[in-house]
């Protein structure tokens, strides 16, 4: 039953970083779309992509917090004494990231739209940053029963590119997903801005991996010899195919597919993370059997678990289904606009 459930929270935390990080990818390209007139068409184009779901990826992050700290509570434990302030930090940075995207587009006035704004993208970079150098640290056996907070934890060169490795990975995913919805929205003067630097994050992705494979042969040597060999290496083979596929279909302009294979290729990769850690919780300290909490605890779960896919499964399909179709739309900006103040676009 532990292992069932240790592979539910990696499943959960693959939807995360497919749902979740074409959001956080969304919000790094707003922050190097330029100045208020040149990054106009970039940013509203997020924000129409964005408005319809944005809410409801975090519900992957919940329920990735709710299995960690209910089926394995001694790694929940370890984890936040260990990771306290980048988790923090993250934390922090997915409350102020919401309210910038909130208040950017109902505010009239230009300066405070900057200021919103510009807490909304710098938000996205740094959010999949911390969470990212959080699963490094892990990966690297950094954590363990006991452990105290350091910097060591986090801020060690797995980690440091990990978080590099989780900013790229959301900027393709960003990127991919942008192209079809610029074709959606009838803005195709920015089908192929977005392709190109979807081809250009795809590259920072290949070169970061490039560079994680001696760091983490010496740092994190336990997932190293897991990637490198058995399903693990299958999975990453397969990932990189994925990736190089999503490559190929946005220069033939097959958007619609580019999607799939790009968040194939996201998904892939963290299911072989999974299996490169096998049998640990917490290389190389904490097994998922020594990790799992009581039985009857891991019993409850995996039935609540079930229910949810049943109740909630479906409900996120559709919404995921109607929002690719274009049958969900934001508010318009008539919608939202305030009474005229003095100052308004200032």
């Amino acid at each position: 039953m532990a292992e069932i459930i240790a592979w539910v929270l990696v499943i959960a935390i693959a939807a995360y970083a497919c749902a979740g990080g074409t959001d956080y990818g969304a919000g790094f390209w707003d922050l190097l779309a330029g100045g208020a007139e040149r990054g106009k068409r970039a940013r509203w184009l997020i924000d129409h992509a964005m408005a319809p779901v944005w809410e409801v990826n975090n519900v992957w992050l919940i329920f990735v917090f709710v299995v960690m700290w209910t089926g394995f509570p001694t790694m929940f434990q370890a984890v936040f004494e260990a990771m306290w302030l980048p988790l923090a930090l993250a934390a922090v940075g997915l409350v102020l990231r919401g309210a910038g995207f909130a208040l950017r587009k109902p505010t009239r006035r230009l300066a405070q739209r900057r200021i919103y704004g510009a807490v909304f993208a710098i938000s996205s970079l740094l959010t999949p940053f911390f969470f990212g150098a959080v699963l490094g640290g892990i990966a690297a056996g950094r954590v363990a029963v006991g452990t105290t907070a350091s910097a060591d934890a986090w801020a060690n060169p797995t980690s440091v590119l990990t978080g590099l490795l989780a900013i790229a990975a959301t900027a393709f995913l960003g990127a991919v997903f942008l192209c079809s919805d610029a074709r959606r929205f009838g803005a195709d003067d920015l089908v192929g801005y977005f392709r190109l630097r979807a081809v250009l994050a795809f590259a920072a992705v290949v070169v970061l991996a490039i560079i994680a494979l001696p760091v983490t042969h010496d740092d994190a040597r336990h997932v190293w010899e897991g990637l490198t060999g058995g399903l693990g290496l299958l999975l990453i083979i397969l990932a990189a195919v994925c990736g190089l596929a999503t490559v190929l279909l946005l220069l033939r302009r097959s958007y619609n597919w580019s999607r799939w294979t790009s968040v194939a290729s996201v998904a892939l990769t963290v299911g072989a993370w999974g299996f490169a850690q096998r049998p640990y919780m917490l290389p190389t300290s904490l097994t998922v059997t020594e990790a799992a909490g009581a039985s009857h605890t891991m019993r409850w779960l995996a039935i609540v678990t079930v229910i949810a896919i049943v109740l909630v499964g479906p409900a996120l399909v559709l919404l995921y289904r109607l929002d690719t179709l274009g049958d969900l739309e934001p508010l318009t900006d008539a919608d939202t606009r305030a009474a005229g103040t003095p100052g308004d676009n200032l």
